[in-house]
């Protein structure tokens, strides 16, 4: 087996004295692990951080066996890690992408989704330029993996019209008429979900705990335990960026 490709480092833990088995997101294999010789030294480690792009080789003499990996540094985002918001984003992105997507599945729009959210995340000023790319990244994961959202029209009545809330149950949208009388059983529906158009700092929070109900229930189950600290900090300090804490 060789394979010679584009890839996002999505998470690194250390093997051995010096190497790392590092889990790749790569556009046409899915998700790879691969054994990083030297992993741990100087040259290597700035390279192999969660969320850095890199051309990566994976080669293996049997199909069974942990391929080993040589990477070179396509483009580093670690400069993002020295900024709180940023930092936890691209931790929480990564780390759940490498928590739930089936080794060797191609999924090519998440690898793309992945990719401009973390460009995105480098380019904003602030986190309220990056905030829905995030939701959306998560929708989008969700919708791969066979749990995607119904949030074109409303589950009681058919409608389009003034969506504003999601049954935590179905996953289907619901309009105010309908939502009125069960106020507070509800997942927010924020509006730039239903109708498109920029995305307040409120519309984020409510984004991602819209997503996150639906990631926990559906997705992580016993894995939830490997990413739960990720997904707490990033939350933590959007509320506090966002003076919703």
């Amino acid at each position: 087996m060789r394979i010679d490709t584009p890839a996002i480092v999505l998470a690194n833990r250390p093997h051995g004295e010096h190497g790392a088995v590092v889990r790749f997101l790569t556009p046409d294999h899915g998700l790879q692990p691969g054994y990083v010789r030297g992993a741990r030294g100087r040259t290597l480690r700035p390279v192999l951080v969660p969320g850095n792009s890199v051309q990566l080789g994976l080669s293996a003499r049997t199909e069974g066996q942990l391929p080993q990996a040589t990477v070179e540094l396509a483009h580093s985002r670690a400069a993002m890690l020295g900024e709180a918001l940023p930092a936890a984003a691209i931790d929480w992105a990564t780390a759940l992408s490498a928590a739930v997507l089936p080794e060797g599945q191609p999924y090519p729009r998440l690898y793309l989704a992945l990719d401009g959210l973390l460009t995105a995340i480098e380019s904003a000023p602030a986190a309220s330029g990056w905030g829905a790319a995030l939701v959306r990244f998560e929708l989008l994961l969700l919708a791969e993996l066979g749990f995607g959202l119904d949030l074109s029209q409303c589950a009681v009545s058919g409608s389009d019209d003034d969506l504003v809330a999601v049954s935590p149950r179905s996953g289907r949208a619901i309009s105010r008429a309908q939502a009125a009388p069960y106020a507070g059983k509800l997942l927010p529906l924020p509006e730039f979900l239903a109708s498109g158009g920029n995305a307040s700092w409120r519309d984020i929070a409510d984004g991602l705990a819209l997503t996150g109900h639906f990631l926990a229930r559906d997705v992580l189950h016993d894995r939830l335990s490997l990413v739960a600290d990720s997904r707490a900090r990033l939350v933590s300090r959007l509320h506090k960026a966002a003076g919703l804490a």
